[in-house]
């Protein structure tokens, strides 16, 4: 027997004709229209030659018809996905699947949605048992936002400002941290003190002799004064304290006078060999900042000194004091 029947594709109005012979006939009975199987313009479902229904590519277990099945399907957890593609067929009662059968994971975090207390956690993170994301501790000892692992200066004082190694900021790299220097922005390749301040490059004028108890500078004197003046006008911008001292025998006020006198006579010299007076500062410090005992002769002898200090150096480059004394 030869007779046309027309498979509706998933209720679309395309049609395709087949050519019914033997080998492809109607089921005997219509059945309600379901998207698993292939079915004619009646209704009804079509069959392989075997009694096998065609199924479409919706189909899936739960839409399973007996009639139409050559064997029972059998879905042991019963979770609509057939034993025979079900990777995890032993899933308990009522749980969520996905297409292979087994417990959704919606964030993938290889706890099932059942047990995980935050389903949504981002791709990528470290979970808890609960399926929260970790909290990664990160050890900062001293506080200073940069981790122990990668801090150079672990021990750094509380609210100390710190570069990426985690150690005190030194602005101007004189090795003198920033929370320390009184002068924090001294020029590249000073030297400073241990309050990040430059140094003041001090000279004890040796040779320089006074009469005692006055200003008068002694013949002797003048062989060093010279080698100052000299180098002195090699430095046209720089500006010099020439600063005097006694030892302590006498009154404070009556040394102090006279080692500013003494500062001014060694100035005057200065300038009669061309060192602009502009350049020269004068101070008499009496006995204060002795260098040697006051209780020796020697000591005392020490103590009645002249000394030459930088005040100003416009240029960043550090001058020192070349004089063969």
């Amino acid at each position: 027997m030869i007779g046309r029947k027309t498979i509706l594709l998933l209720g679309a109005m395309t049609s395709i004709t087949f050519i019914s012979i033997t080998s492809l006939y109607a089921a005997p009975a219509a059945v309600e229209e379901t998207p698993a199987y292939w079915t004619d313009s009646s209704g009804e479902i079509l069959r392989d030659s075997s009694g096998q229904c065609y199924r479409t590519q919706l189909w899936e277990a739960k839409y399973a018809i007996a009639a139409c099945e050559s064997a029972d399907i059998v879905d042991t957890d019963k979770d609509g996905v057939a034993n025979s593609q079900d990777a995890c067929p032993d899933n308990e009662p009522g749980v969520e699947v996905d297409a292979r059968g087994c417990e959704l994971d919606s964030d993938n975090d290889g706890l099932v949605n059942r047990l995980d207390k935050c389903p949504n956690t981002v791709a990528g993170s470290k979970v808890d048992a609960a399926g929260c994301q970790l909290v990664v501790v990160t050890l900062d000892q001293d506080n200073d936002g940069v981790a122990d692992s990668s801090d150079s200066c672990p021990s750094t004082s509380a609210g100390a400002q710190v570069d990426s190694k985690g150690c005190e900021l030194d602005s101007d790299g004189d090795s003198v941290v920033d929370s320390r220097d009184q002068c924090i922005n001294t020029a590249s390749g000073l030297k400073v003190d241990a309050k990040g301040c430059k140094l003041v490059e001090t000279l004890t004028l040796k040779g320089v002799n006074f009469e005692p108890n006055s200003n008068l500078l002694k013949d002797d004197s003048i062989v060093m004064l010279k080698k100052v003046a000299d180098t002195l006008k090699q430095h046209p911008d720089m500006i010099i304290e020439i600063a005097g001292y006694t030892d302590s025998q006498g009154s404070q006020g009556m040394n102090k006078k006279l080692s500013e006198k003494r500062a001014i006579s060694v100035a005057n010299y200065l300038r009669t060999r061309g060192v602009p007076a502009a350049n020269l500062q004068t101070k008499g410090y009496g006995m204060a900042s002795p260098i040697a005992d006051n209780s020796s002769a020697e000591g005392r002898a020490k103590n009645r000194r002249v000394e030459l200090r930088v005040v100003q150096q416009p240029k960043a480059q550090a001058f020192q004091f070349a004089l063969d004394q």
